[in-house]
């Protein structure tokens, strides 16, 4: 059973900058897609950035220009910097894992931007 475990996350400033991490362990097949998702009080979970053993990447429009999603395949670890953070990027960010046609989402951690 793949496991995930996420870091980073807290409290930033508006137009300040934050990086989270996520580290996946335990699977027999290799892991196709790594990214991030997001759930703001109150909105449906959505998706932030992907990227694939390719490197292809997937953005949303609200943080293309601003968040940067990397991966290490051989450790299984994916990162995400946040850049000039809005309020709007608060949210509980999670992890997320596509592999052997199944998804995975890790617990969550929460971002919170303040004015």
């Amino acid at each position: 059973q793949v496991q995930l475990v996420e870091s980073g996350g807290g409290l930033v400033q508006a137009g300040g900058s934050l990086g989270l991490s996520c580290a996946a362990s335990g699977s027999r097949f290799i892991i196709d897609v790594m990214g991030w998702y997001r759930q703001a009080p109150g909105k449906q979970r959505e998706l932030v950035a992907t990227i694939t053993r390719g490197r292809a990447t997937d953005y949303a429009d609200s943080v293309k220009g601003r968040f940067t999603i990397s991966r290490d395949s051989a450790k299984n670890t994916v990162s995400l910097q946040m850049n000039s953070m809005k309020l709007e990027d608060t949210a509980v960010y999670y992890c997320y894992v596509y592999y052997n046609f199944q998804s995975l989402w890790g617990q969550g951690t929460q971002v919170t931007v303040s004015s």
